[in-house]
């Protein structure tokens, strides 16, 4: 069974960086898109970045100029270059995969702290 592992979270201060990633363990086929999502406590879970294979990148505005999102679908590897990191930046990082016609992927979840 596939599964998704994200690594990569900790505990750091504001302004400091983390760079998250994100493995698949056996085969996916047909991937297009990869992305990462964040489920702060109390709120639901909401969208960070993603890019589509072959397509463009995209970015939730208040993390826009601050992460940077990479992957290789043909690895099946993904980051997440976060800098600048800000307390409301505190969440588990989940890492999702979509592959064609309808089908997704999820991690279990890593924590990112930012706190002084």
């Amino acid at each position: 069974q596939v599964q998704l592992v994200e690594s990569g979270g900790g505990l750091v201060q504001p302004g400091e960086s983390l760079r998250l990633s994100c493995a698949a363990s056996g085969s996916i086929d047909s991937i297009i898109g990869m992305g990462w999502y964040r489920q702060a406590p109390g709120k639901q879970r909401e969208f960070v970045a993603d890019f589509t294979v072959g397509g463009g990148t995209r970015y939730a505005d208040s993390v826009r100029g601050r992460f940077d999102i990479s992957g290789d679908n043909a690895k099946l590897t993904m980051y997440l270059q976060m800098n600048s990191l800000k307390p409301e930046d505190t969440a588990v990082y989940y890492c999702r995969y979509a592959t064609w016609p309808d089908y997704e992927y999820w991690g279990q979840g890593t924590q990112v702290t930012v706190s002084s």
